[in-house]
């Protein structure tokens, strides 16, 4: 099983390297559930991490169906993305009624060959995830990334297996949001794959500084390297 860590700032990527996570989904702004990160951020990352990097491809927070001018910035990163040499893009686009945008999507897959791509947890927001995931399937993508359209992964576990069950070879269900250490088996002894979490922790330094509802936090080397060793064991 691969280890997925979701790093919001440059001290995270460092520290899921340090760790030795199997790969990076690199964003900005968890709190919001994730943006594309900064050009500064992305040339860093490019230039001194050695393990595959995907990035996230997002040009806000809220829904994820966009205007032609947010459409037309999504393309512009996913092209810089791959002129710095990423290793693949994490994006995706809804209609307003939050089914898969088909033609919108279709293009960033077509537009980030041959970088991987990942449908990203916009797939936790469509009605009928058994025909979204057909239509991902049919689209090509790698994986997606959902949490069963659960808060938690471990809370949408069973339509994740449904899940994995139907798309078989075609592609990789990755779960996300709320894996831990202590539940990590649990999608280990499920069969996945892959798993994807932030590993974080407010840092030391940060605990006496009042934050307000968005603390920042830190994807943690000792919590990566406990997660491996438990699906490593598992």
């Amino acid at each position: 099983m691969k280890l997925e860590i979701c790093a919001n700032s440059y001290q995270s990527v460092i520290n899921a390297e340090m760790g030795q996570a199997d790969r990076i989904e690199l964003c900005s702004e968890l709190s919001v559930g994730g943006i594309t990160p900064s050009y500064g951020l992305l040339k860093k990352v490019s230039e001194e991490i050695t393990i595959p990097v995907h990035v996230l491809i997002r040009p806000r927070s809220g829904n994820f169906y966009y205007t032609e001018d947010e459409f037309q910035l999504m393309k512009s990163n996913i092209k810089l993305c791959k002129e710095l040499g990423f290793n693949g893009i994490v994006s995706g686009v809804l209609n307003t009624d939050n089914s898969i945008e088909m033609d919108r999507t279709s293009e960033l897959i077509a537009l980030a060959k041959p970088l991987s791509f990942t449908f990203h947890r916009a797939f936790d927001c469509v009605s009928n995830p058994k025909k979204a995931l057909e239509k991902l399937i049919d689209l090509k993508v790698d994986r997606i990334l959902t949490s069963g359209l659960q808060a938690k992964a471990e809370n949408g576990i069973m339509l994740l297996k449904e899940l994995q069950k139907i798309a078989k070879d075609s592609l990789i269900i990755l779960p996300g949001s709320g894996i831990h250490v202590k539940n990590a088996h649990l999608f280990k002894d499920a069969g996945f794959k892959e798993i994807h979490t932030s590993a974080s922790k407010i840092s030391s330094e940060e605990k006496s500084i009042f934050f307000g509802n968005n603390p920042q936090t830190v994807s943690d080397t000792k919590t990566i390297k406990e997660i491996l060793k438990v699906i490593i064991n598992a």
